[in-house]
């Protein structure tokens, strides 16, 4: 089955010459000499897309423990910050002239430098697949939580977009209010003190608006000439560029516009570290605080002066940067994980074979020196003869017990338009090595699917692009398999394909078929339930598709197991397996969309058993 051989220590376990022919010749033309790269044509096709990031709101959060964690810790600061600024001795006369204002601002201030330093961790993919490698700190449930990290890093962009429009908000007022005090003030009020305090010699500020010019030019000026306003405007909008770029729709059709918006990070990190340098939000000094004691001082404020001991002038200042205390060392984390990329792209990848699919897909066959991977991983490509900036992810198609790893591109936009022509994808002849692109490769980086070998039981759930991870594991299972089915753990697979048709995939029907098969042929046909589930068709499909029922093979995959339309009575299908496997730990994996994830994320808490000896359903999604 799956290539020449099932594993090249397992010797016992070789295909016999023929089937090894015709499995190859089913697949892909040989070439006619081993040192020679070709592009092959299949019968069948393979759709591998980008794994996409999409931020838009997410539905499959984190668990409840984790996110309500993760939430007290931001109302924590923002009640803590908002106390320290409304009631706080030391911003007593500031809130003269800010108001309530100055609290709202400052209080997102902070939750902004916390959640600051949680975005670029999930990021850092590198850390986290080291992490979820080592069995010393990472346990299964562990593990679980690190793949959520993208739902996770949605999350917390989404906490930083919050409390940036409050603090926008906020400080736009306050600059309103200080413009007006300066220009507006009536003589005789504490505001007219407060904002000429600064006018004389040995006195601080506290109204950092120095310049007599009314709203709303007094405005724009503090937005286009004072640090903390010009940084404002623009790390405003580095984020309002960042966020709209990553939904769903420029995710998919304009990946490039995403990937080069998202790089407005650097941008939107470096205004974040300085924005404070300019320390115009001010309170009294703690030194200023043990001459002067503003409960008793605001009263008669019209006699504050050097000679007054009682209440001498009340001095002010601001406070040190601290965002760059909370960020420094995610943004090293992040730099190590940039350096670590750079170092891998200089690492040699030689494309051995291109395979050239129907439907606009082609497939990449690759070595590279030292290459390690597990099951439904993936890695970064990045070909320097299309763009020498952009790196796109690509789910692993191969099987780690197979000598090369492999993924399957769909021409879905310009770069992987520009790839596939470069690859020679639109010639029928053969190519040399030598012609095809120089390319580079970072990671493979870890994901649920790692996890498949530690359960007796699994139901695999594969709907749309989904279904691409999983052809690395049934691979994998087959080799496994073929090895030593005794040191195998998992002895029962249910694979659910969930599709609008099959024509885009029909590789994957190809890869099932040949398992069916070699199952067959070891007396095993048990080990793996597959049901494929036409999403797209409508009822006068169905029924004709209904008079060929009878025939030994589905008409429309070639498998035995009939092709079904509609979709799985989810309900149903988690009581007949819970209650074939009563006393199981059962692994449920997925890869698509949001929707199914909750459907069952549901299913998995319904119908595990409340006694430890039960079946237990344990869910798991792939995030991309």
């Amino acid at each position: 089955m799956l290539g020449h051989r099932c594993s090249v220590a397992a010797a016992s376990c070789e295909l016999h010459e023929q089937e090894r022919e015709a499995w190859v010749n089913k697949q892909t033309i040989t070439p006619p000499s081993p040192a020679t790269t070709t592009t092959s044509q299949s019968r069948n096709m393979s759709t591998d897309p980008h794994r996409r990031v999409t931020l838009s709101p997410p539905t499959h959060t984190p668990p409840t423990f984790q996110a309500l964690v993760w939430l007290a810790l931001n109302a924590y600061l923002f009640w803590n910050f908002y106390q320290v600024y409304d009631v706080g001795e030391r911003y007593v006369y500031s809130r003269q002239l800010y108001g309530s204002f100055l609290a709202l601002a400052r209080a997102p201030a902070a939750c902004l430098n916390f959640n600051c330093l949680l975005i670029l961790l999930p990021v850092c993919r590198n850390l986290l697949s080291f992490l979820r490698g080592s069995s010393a700190c990472c346990g299964r449930s562990i593990r679980r939580q690190l793949d959520r990290n993208l739902t996770f890093h949605k999350l917390v962009a989404w906490m930083i977009a919050l409390h940036t429009a409050i603090h926008t908000v906020a400080h736009l007022f306050n600059v309103e209010l200080l413009v007006d005090a300066r220009v507006e003030a009536k003589n005789g009020t504490i505001q007219a003190v407060l904002t000429d305090l600064g006018d004389r010699e040995n006195e601080t500020y506290l109204n950092f608006v120095r310049s007599k010019v009314p709203n709303p030019i007094g405005g724009i000026n503090v937005a286009f000439t004072f640090l903390a306003g010009l940084t404002g405007v623009v790390i405003t909008l580095a984020l309002i560029l960042i966020i709209t770029s990553s939904t769903k729709t420029i995710r998919r059709s304009y990946f490039e516009v995403f990937w080069y918006t998202h790089h407005l990070f650097v941008v939107f990190f470096i205004g974040l570290v300085i924005h404070g340098a300019g320390k115009i939000v001010r309170g009294q000094t703690f030194k200023s605080l043990d001459v002067h004691k503003p409960d008793i001082c605001i009263h008669n404020f019209t006699e504050w002066g050097p000679t007054n001991p009682t209440c001498p002038t009340p001095q002010f200042a601001g406070n040190e940067p601290m965002t760059w205390l909370w960020v420094i060392a995610p943004m090293i984390l992040y730099a190590f994980e940039r350096m670590i990329r750079f170092y891998r792209s200089q690492q040699k990848v030689v494309i051995t074979k291109v395979v050239n699919h129907p439907f606009k897909t082609y497939e990449l066959q690759m070595k590279k020196k030292g290459f390690k991977m597990e099951v439904g991983q993936y890695i970064f490509v990045q070909c320097p003869k299309v763009s020498s900036l952009e790196w796109h992810p690509f789910t692993l198609t191969s099987a780690p017990e197979e000598d090369f790893f492999s993924i399957h591109i769909r021409i879905v936009g310009d770069w992987t338009e520009k790839l596939a022509e470069v690859c020679g994808c639109n010639k029928t002849e053969f190519q040399d090595a030598w012609t095809l692109p120089k390319m580079a490769v970072d990671g493979p980086f870890g994901t649920a699917s790692e996890d498949v070998f530690s359960y007796e039981v699994a139901m695999l759930v594969g709907a749309g692009i989904g279904v691409t991870p999983f052809a690395s594991v049934l691979k994998s299972v087959w080799y496994r398999y073929c090895s030593d089915s005794s040191t195998l753990r998992l002895k029962k697979i249910y694979f659910y394909w969930l599709c609008r048709d099959t024509h885009a995939f029909e590789w994957f029907a190809d890869l099932l078929q040949s398992l069916e098969t070699q199952m067959q042929d070891r007396n095993n046909a048990d080990f793996l339930s597959y049901n494929i589930y036409l999403t797209g068709w409508d009822e006068s499909q169905a029924t004709a598709f209904t008079l060929h029922h009878d025939q030994e093979k589905d008409v429309i995959t070639g498998l035995k197991q009939k092709t079904l339309y509609g979709r799985p009575n989810w309900e149903n299908e988690f009581k007949t397996i819970g209650s074939t496997h009563q006393s199981s730990r059962v692994g449920v994996f997925l890869c698509g969309p949001e929707n199914l994830a909750e459907d069952l994320s549901k299913q998995c808490i319904a119908n595990s058993s409340a006694d430890p000896r039960g079946v237990h359903f344990i869910f798991n999604k792939e995030n991309f």
